[in-house]
């Protein structure tokens, strides 16, 4: 990876009504060409409009933005997509617990120079994307340990340097470096009890992230286009029904939870692959039972073929509720 300089700066403007088919007057600055960092376009992508006013905000105005839902609502795949039409570059590290401050700042390493073995310090991605026109996105935000996120602190100021003390060296940050994150929760821990790993975030850290936005579940007729332009054998009479009551089941799954009669959900991104599962299968008892059903605890399957038989019809509705009866 090579550093950039600041000269490489965003030098096209683009009219946010046309690109993402938002009704708003705005219009932001992007880059004329892509680079290999930068993510590629899905045509099909639907756009939520407030998350994606808060993502251009973090690209236009430098803000530091956390966008914070469910699991499978699409968030870092929102921040990609914005991305991509902005031809910015765009890195995602997903903080997981095997994440540390090695990591992300960077370590010695022994490499080969003119023929003989040296000790020379390799950057991580934090230095690498801070002297970049990156955007670099903090995936599951709230799994992250503590020591990284004493890491990440020192940069969420717009112009915070970050000092590497084993290189007594100082990085100011690139003009077009961004700073992003997901998270499944707002900085309280897991509440809900889906969440394991996540951690609390301490306050101190939470006000500086600029803007936070919470990206929900789809309204069930744009959810219905973006199945429909991911599965288009679908886009007919007959696959039309069948997707309608694929959304029913999964807004069914989403209500019985947010009431505690089930602890698992069906997210958008599992709907999506309840249609392939079925494309593949032609069966949809046995799309529904490998792609959600058999992930479900077996004292709660009772309800969810309960919410299955709501949207089909009844002989297919008895076919998996005696599956399930046999489990």
């Amino acid at each position: 990876m090579n550093n950039k300089t600041d000269k490489e700066i965003p030098d096209l403007e683009i009219d946010v009504r046309k690109t993402f088919d938002i009704d708003i007057d705005l219009k932001v600055m992007a880059f004329k060409e892509p680079n290999e960092y930068v993510p590629t376009i899905d045509e099909s992508y639907k756009f939520d409009k407030n998350t994606t006013l808060a993502i251009l905000a973090g690209f236009s105005h430098n803000r530091r933005v956390m966008i914070q839902g469910y699991h499978g609502s699409g968030k870092s795949t929102h921040i990609e997509q914005v991305a991509a039409r902005l031809n910015w570059p765009c890195i995602r590290v997903n903080l997981d617990s095997h994440i540390s401050r090695i990591d992300l700042l960077g370590k010695d390493a022994i490499t080969l120079k003119d023929g003989k073995q040296i000790t020379e310090f390799k950057e991580g991605i934090l230095p690498w994307a801070l002297q970049t026109p990156t955007a670099l996105v903090f995936d599951e935000y709230d799994a992250g340990r503590p020591d990284v996120m004493f890491v990440i602190q020192r940069v969420l100021e717009v112009e915070g340097k970050l000092t590497l003390l084993d290189q007594n060296k100082v990085i100011s940050p690139h003009s077009g470096f961004r700073l992003f994150a997901t998270a499944n929760t707002v900085g309280l821990g897991d509440t809900s009890g889906l969440y394991h790993g996540t951690q609390q975030i301490n306050q101190g850290q939470m006000d500086r992230w600029h803007i936070v936005s919470t990206l929900n579940y789809l309204d069930p007729e744009l959810e219905l286009k973006v199945v429909l332009s991911k599965v288009p054998s679908l886009n007919n009479k007959e696959g039309l029904e069948v997707a309608k009551n694929m959304i029913s089941v999964a807004n069914l799954s989403r209500q019985g939870f947010a009431n505690g009669d089930i602890s698992t959900l069906m997210s958008p991104r599992t709907v999506i692959s309840w249609a392939e599962n079925f494309q593949i299968f032609s069966d949809l008892n046995k799309s529904f039972e490998i792609t959600f059903l058999n992930k479900c605890d077996e004292t709660e399957r009772v309800i969810i073929a309960e919410y299955y038989q709501r949207c089909f019809d009844s002989e297919t509705a008895d076919s998996i509720a005696e599956e399930i009866e046999k489990v």
